[in-house]
C-alpha cells in the first residue's frame, strides 16, 4: 500500500470510512431514547469519533513507529468498542437489525484496514535519515 499520494490523515481510506460510519452513527443515535443520552448514546458517539481522532494522532506520530502503532492500536480498540455499542443498540431495539449489521460490517472493514496498517507500519512511517 503506497502512501505517496497521502498528504494528510484525511486522505486515508480508513479515516474516510471511519468518519462516514461515525456520522451515520450520529444520525441514527439521534433517535435513541432520551434516557440513553448520557449512557449508550454518548458512548457510541464517543467511541466512533475516537477511531478518527486516534487515526489523526497516529498520522502525526509517523516519525516514531512504536508511537504510530500504539495510536493505531488505540483506534482499533475504539472500533471494536463501537461494535459492542452497536450490538447493544440492536439488542435494545434502538437500531434495526439491518442497520446494525451494516454498521458492524463497516467496522469490520475499518478494523481490517487498521490491522493491515499495523502489520505494515514500516510502509507508513517516516524514515529516520539521521546517521550515527
Amino acid at each position: 500500500m503506497s502512501n505517496q499520494r497521502i498528504q494528510s490523515h484525511r486522505d486515508l481510506q480508513v479515516y474516510q470510512q471511519a468518519l462516514n460510519a461515525a456520522m451515520h452513527i450520529f444520525k441514527l443515535s439521534k433517535k435513541f431514547p432520551v434516557e440513553e443520552r448520557f449512557s449508550l448514546t454518548d458512548q457510541i458517539r464517543r467511541s466512533s469519533r475516537s477511531v478518527c481522532a486516534n487515526l489523526a494522532e497516529a498520522w502525526r506520530k509517523r516519525r516514531y513507529e512504536a508511537a504510530f502503532v500504539a495510536k493505531l492500536s488505540d483506534s482499533e480498540a475504539e472500533a471494536a468498542e463501537t461494535q459492542t455499542w452497536i450490538e447493544f443498540a440492536v439488542k435494545c431495539n434502538y437500531l434495526d437489525i439491518q442497520s446494525g449489521q451494516e454498521l458492524d460490517l463497516a467496522y469490520d472493514q475499518i478494523l481490517a484496514m487498521l490491522v493491515n496498517m499495523i502489520h505494515h507500519s514500516s510502509d507508513w512511517t517516516i524514515p529516520n535519515n539521521t546517521k550515527k
